[in-house]
């Protein structure tokens, strides 16, 4: 057993120093794990409110409305009962009547006046005009 220690000794070093040369490239090994992703950056400020706007003009007032339609005119009452008319009075009795009066004595004829006197006479007339 000594023996075969020694041989195999030996051949390990002769397998050792013939290998001694750079051999061509091996293959590629497995790709490495990825690294762990980094932390977030911080989040930036906040930009500064910006300037109030204007306030806009007042708009215009709005038009009237028109006026609402005059309502219907309502119906008329019924017309009241006429009263009962009162009773006819009775008439009075007729008077008597009177005697004729007598008829007055006829009167006496008048004078006849006096004559008038006659007018005096006139003047002569003028020349024709």
């Amino acid at each position: 057993m000594k023996h075969t220690s020694l041989i195999v000794a030996s051949l390990t070093t002769l397998a050792l120093s013939a290998c001694a040369g750079t051999g061509p490239a091996g293959p590629a090994g497995p790709a490495g794990n990825t690294g762990a992703t980094g932390s977030a950056g911080n989040t930036g400020n906040t930009g500064n409110t910006g300037a109030t706007g204007y306030t806009g003009a007042t708009g215009n007032t709005g038009n009237t409305g028109n006026a609402g339609a005059t309502g219907d005119t309502g119906a008329t009452g019924n017309t009241g009962n006429t009263g009962n008319t009162g009773a006819t009075g009775y008439t009075g009795a007729t008077g008597y009547t009177g005697a004729t009066g007598a008829t007055g004595a006829t009167g006496n004829t008048g004078n006849t006046g006096n004559t008038g006197n006659t007018g005096a006479t006139g003047e002569p007339g003028g020349p024709p005009r």
